[in-house]
């Protein structure tokens, strides 16, 4: 039968020797299936959150392809060599089930989500003995939150938008107990709006039990805290529509007037330069939550950030010049002007032939570039465009948070919008702007039910169309008896 196969996709490898004593969450070597023994130890305890994290940052997830596969769905980037193994298939809609970007990036989320659920059974039967119910609810609180973030980011891209249906239709088979040996698979898919309240329970679970804060800047931008799972809800919120929901959850951390900033826990806020956010350390008070990256756990070969967004190096660059930014698209827009700070990250090369490249990671092989998850720039954004559509007027206060972010990087720009829709409309440009290479792009473009737009030779892509949601990994449909594909 097809689940004899099935014991390499859910045995749960994580580490017994101790990690690197640093900051950072360190890579170690996974060697032996979780028991008892993983639990035996604070150490072991703790090797084992900091193995959740290493799975999340994957090259396959976090550590590179889940942002480039939802911006280069978008209209921002043209893809330069054709080539199917860097997401060829991705940019110009051609996907089959059985392509790597479907089976792997699938693969690996439910990889994620199955280490988090072996680790919470460990921890409730044996870790928790070992740390202490304070501790026991700090890391689980983290896997909740690395589960949570999972599940929706699977939603993005394998599900219709919340919109459609009001959360009806197909979501994802919810997992919520560990495979570590050959059992049954099969597991019906939820609904879109059964999966989204799953996300929720981890994130509240989360919110009520993680640390307020670490105590160094490094540890505050890399493991989950309090306010990671408030401004990951306001996302969330934000792609189900639920505006008042997202105005709740962003006033927990956003001040009532400018200068805004979080007035518990992590003391997020907007940095004066935005450039510095992407510079190292990488840990600035604006850095919400990212996945860190040392020489020796690089995202992998033909994953990460600056290797395709970056020209090679004989156009000044330090990636492979795999996607150049499109001429038509957000770089065209005549409102964001030169003298804008986030110009800067963007690369002019050739005379006859002018190419445009995005720059905003700029560390070369083995390109350890932090990889941005959570910005405080996007709670800040999600806050404006959720008063302006819940009111459907143009809010002061809206007004007021989109240009921070527009000043904080162009003092000289006013936005005075006359109605709530030119508002709306100006907040998704700002976005467009804030957030280039950070896969924001086809989440905003669903979660509204907006065409994709059409890039170069690549037609525009309705929300009716097939091709607007990824088909389901074939390796899925294979395994598992009660799992549909998209249709």
């Amino acid at each position: 039968m097809k689940k004899s196969i099935i014991g390499l996709c859910v045995l749960l490898v994580l580490a017994s020797s101790s990690c690197k004593k640093d900051e950072l969450m360190e890579p170690f070597p996974q060697t032996s299936i979780i028991d008892s023994f993983s639990f035996a130890t604070p150490d072991r305890v703790l090797n084992q959150v900091r193995a959740l994290y290493t799975n999340l940052k994957s090259g396959q997830f976090y550590g590179g392809r889940y942002l480039l596969y939802n911006d280069i769905r978008g209209d921002e980037f043209l893809n330069m060599l054709t080539n199917g193994v860097t997401m060829y298939t991705t940019w110009n809609f051609t996907l089959g089930n059985t392509a790597q970007e479907v089976t792997g990036l699938w693969s690996q989320g439910y990889y994620v989500i199955n280490t988090v659920n072996v680790f919470l059974e460990g921890l409730e039967t044996k870790g928790k003995s070992v740390v202490g119910d304070s501790l026991a609810n700090d890391y689980g609180a983290e896997a909740r939150l690395i589960r949570g973030l999972v599940y929706y980011s699977l939603l993005q891209l394998y599900a219709r938008p919340y919109w459609d249906g009001n959360g009806s239709k197909p979501g994802l088979p919810i997992r919520l107990t560990g495979n570590k040996s050959l059992q049954d698979y099969d597991l019906a898919r939820s609904t879109v709006a059964q999966t989204y309240q799953q996300v929720l329970d981890d994130l509240n679970y989360a919110e009520q039990n993680l640390p307020l804060k670490y105590s160094s800047a490094t540890l505050n931008t890399t493991r989950a805290h309090r306010n990671t799972a408030i401004a990951l809800k306001t996302r969330v919120y934000l792609s189900m529509q639920r505006y008042e929901d997202v105005i709740t959850e962003a006033n927990k951390i956003v001040t009532v007037a400018a200068p805004y900033s979080a007035t518990t826990g992590v003391a997020n806020a907007l940095v004066s330069d935005i450039t510095t956010v992407f510079k190292t350390p990488w840990t600035t008070v604006e850095s919400v939550f990212s996945m860190p990256m040392a020489s020796n756990e690089a995202p992998g070969t033909q994953n990460q950030l600056a290797y395709y967004y970056s020209p090679t190096s004989g156009l000044g660059g330090v990636g492979n010049g795999e996607y150049s930014l499109n001429p038509s698209g957000i770089i065209a827009d005549a409102t964001w002007l030169p003298a804008d700070k986030r110009r800067s990250f963007v690369l002019e090369t050739g005379t006859t032939t002018k190419r445009y490249w995005l720059t905003k990671y700029a560390v070369a092989s083995p390109y350890t570039d932090f990889v941005p998850v959570m910005r405080y720039a996007e709670v800040l954004l999600n806050l404006s465009e959720a008063i302006t559509r819940s009111t459907q007027t143009v809010d002061s206060r809206a007004v007021s948070l989109l240009n921070t972010v527009r000043q904080r990087s162009d003092a000289g720009t006013t936005f005075a919008p006359a109605t709530w829709e030119d508002l709306a409309g100006l907040i998704i440009q700002e976005r467009r702007i804030e957030f280039l290479g950070e896969g924001r792009r086809s989440p905003d473009l669903l979660r509204l039910g907006l065409t994709i737009p059409g890039k170069g030779a690549v037609s525009a892509i309705p929300a009716t169309d097939i091709k607007y949601i990824w088909p389901i990994s074939a390796s899925e449909l294979l395994l598992n008896d009660l799992m549909e594909d998209n249709l």
